[in-house]
């Protein structure tokens, strides 16, 4: 039975590149490397060609030498008898939990200014390198409402003080000049709908209790009813830019307004606060204008102030049934169990949990931009995983690129980005987290469900499986060690799904 179980990793893989554009590779010195693009070469991702039943596809990402490397195996019968040594996981397809909404990353102001910093071919290589079918084939897309700390400067769409009747409203250049045109070129590249997801920042200074863009500051009662307003001119504004906003958010972040001295863009709700204005303006203002049907999320801040905030704006009262789901941001993560996930689906099952932002290089203690850190690729994968084992419908990132220095911000804010622009050499460079996403966001489709793999001993592998409206099946592993790890799948009315997986790498299988 040794010998059984070893065959399986002699002869897995029929192990050809299938990339039509494989990575141009530059190392910075750092723990792994950055794939270059530019105007007239850009390594891509073509959709996968389905191998027959009993076989299955690889990609392969690892710190060494891989993005997307593709190779096929064959399922083999199950082995009896003790391994040698590995992992060992069962699939169950018919034990299933969330469905799942999609991946994207954010337009952002600075995005869309630093992508169109590029020549023309190079921005169509960047676009088409997230949106098209030969990219990541994002479908979820985050944009500011109004300013915020990835912009140039401090900005709302009504600065004339006093003007409850929002009569100056008026999208900016950063909305008319960037952005839009952007969101319209991904969505031309795309072969789906991209939703997008806006977030306000904070209201105009006159609506707050400090008078500021920043710092601590909550929206003044009196103006609950205009705010609910500024959010229909909004969508009015969107529309007729013929750009449809898929869903919202009440408030970005909104601990952030409630911290004394905070220093970008922000605006201070508690959770009863929130619960109150969405139930007496928001809810109802949406519904009589005609936009019951842009779905609604509340919180958009940390996983630690769960199920708490949910709790309290959920329970007792309307404001539940102008509600459609809870935003969470990765910020945090490490200090907050998952668990926190899981309490919150099963108090509040009919309300997704979507997650809304996440970036690297954000706090004191990192250095905002690293070129090729393998670490930061798998920070994503791992918090992915997480997230979606504990009932996470998708995840958004934060900027699709930005500068060398991680900007521009207007606060001085910089962070990290799975792509970085040299507008001086007309080049961009993906990070290893634009492959982390990759592995979910090009196989994982929108109304993917997530179903059962289960391990009695993973030891240091994150896993999770899903099963596509079109039947496939995706498998996504993720080994952080820095041992090679052998891996067997037991699949129903298959066999045995046969891996090796090198050190420090991250895989996806794609069967039927």
């Amino acid at each position: 039975m040794r010998l059984t179980f070893l065959l399986l990793f002699v002869f897995p893989y029929l192990a050809t590149c299938q990339q039509q554009q494989p990575c141009a590779p530059r190392d910075y010195g750092y723990s792994s490397f950055v794939c270059v693009c530019n105007a007239t070469y850009c390594d891509d991702l073509p959709r996968p060609v389905l191998v027959p039943e009993g076989q299955y596809l690889l990609y392969t990402s690892d710190k060494a030498a891989s993005r997307f490397l593709k190779t096929e195996g064959f399922f083999a019968g199950r082995a009896e008898g003790p391994s040698v040594r590995g992992v060992e996981y069962i699939l169950d397809p018919t034990t299933t939990y969330q469905s799942l909404m999609g991946f994207g990353g954010s337009f952002t102001d600075s995005a869309a200014i630093i992508i169109l910093s590029l020549s023309t071919p190079a921005q169509d290589n960047l676009l088409s390198s997230y949106f098209s079918p030969t990219g990541l084939e994002y479908n979820l897309g985050r944009l500011n409402m109004g300013g915020c700390d990835f912009s140039t400067r401090t900005y709302t769409y009504v600065e004339t003080e006093g003007d409850v009747e929002l009569t100056t409203f008026a999208l900016q250049p950063e909305d008319l000049n960037y952005k839009i045109p952007i969101i319209k070129r991904a969505q031309e590249m795309s072969s789906v709908p991209i939703k997008l997801v806006a977030s306000p920042w904070t209201a105009p200074p006159w609506m707050k209790t400090n008078n500021d863009y920043i710092g601590y500051g909550q929206l003044l009662p009196e103006m609950y009813q205009p705010w609910a307003n500024y959010f229909v001119k909004f969508l009015d504004s969107y529309a007729a830019q013929n750009v449809s906003i898929w869903a919202l958010t009440a408030q970005n972040e909104p601990i952030d307004g409630n911290v004394p001295g905070f220093t970008f863009n922000c605006m201070g709700w508690t959770a009863v606060q929130q619960k109150k204005w969405v139930e007496e303006n928001l809810g109802p203002t949406l519904a009589a204008t005609g936009y019951d049907d842009v779905l609604l999320m509340i919180m958009d801040d940390q996983r630690y102030n769960l199920p708490g905030w949910a709790e309290k704006v959920l329970n007792n009262g309307t404001a539940a049934q102008y509600v459609d789901g809870i935003a969470v941001h990765w910020y945090g993560d490490q200090i907050s169990a998952p668990d926190r996930l899981n309490q919150t689906h099963h108090l509040f099952p009919d309300f997704f949990i979507l997650g809304t932002e996440a970036c690297e290089g954000d706090t004191p203690l990192e250095q905002e931009v690293i070129m090729g850190s393998w670490e930061r690729l798998e920070n994503y994968a791992h918090d992915i995983l997480v997230d979606v084992n504990h009932w996470v419908t998708g995840w958004i990132d934060w900027n699709l690129a930005l500068n060398m220095t991680g900007g521009p911000n207007w606060a001085g804010n910089f962070v990290d980005s799975p792509i970085l622009v040299s507008q001086e050499n007309d080049e961009f460079y993906k990070n290893p987290m634009f492959y982390a996403m990759g592995h979910f966001s090009k196989f994982v489709k929108a109304g993917a469900v997530r179903v059962a793999l289960t391990s009695p001993d993973p030891g240091s592998l994150d896993s999770a499986a899903f099963l596509n409206p079109d039947g496939t099946t995706v498998i996504i592993i993720l080994n952080r060690s820095e041992v090679e790890e052998l891996v067997t799948v037991q699949v129903p009315e298959r066999g045995t799904l046969p891996l090796t997986l090198g050190p420090r790498s991250l895989h996806t299988v794609l069967f039927q």
